[in-house]
């Protein structure tokens, strides 16, 4: 089952895209792919294990720490995944 925080948006105020983009309604904003392929659960991964952001609105937190950490990092295809195989 997909994360409920998951939505596919073809635009952005003005601007709109070709094709739909990932936006993850919990941190409001656009997301990576393979942050998507986390919030679908997509290659044996699951958002309530896999997402920080996910669990931290789960625990009841709102996500803007884990928000604003991520926005911090440079564009590298989004937060490291825990527990996910690197190899």
């Amino acid at each position: 089952m997909a994360c409920p925080y998951l939505e596919y948006r073809d635009a952005n105020g003005d601007l709109t895209f070709d094709e739909a983009r990932a936006y993850c309604t919990a941190a409001d904003r656009f997301v990576q792919p393979l942050r998507a392929d986390i919030c679908n659960d997509r290659y044996e991964l699951e958002h309530a294990t896999h997402c920080e952001i996910y669990r931290a609105h789960a625990d009841g937190d709102d996500g803007a720490g884990d928000a604003r950490a991520e926005d911090a990092r440079a564009d590298d295809g989004g937060a490291p995944i825990e527990g996910a195989d690197r190899s």
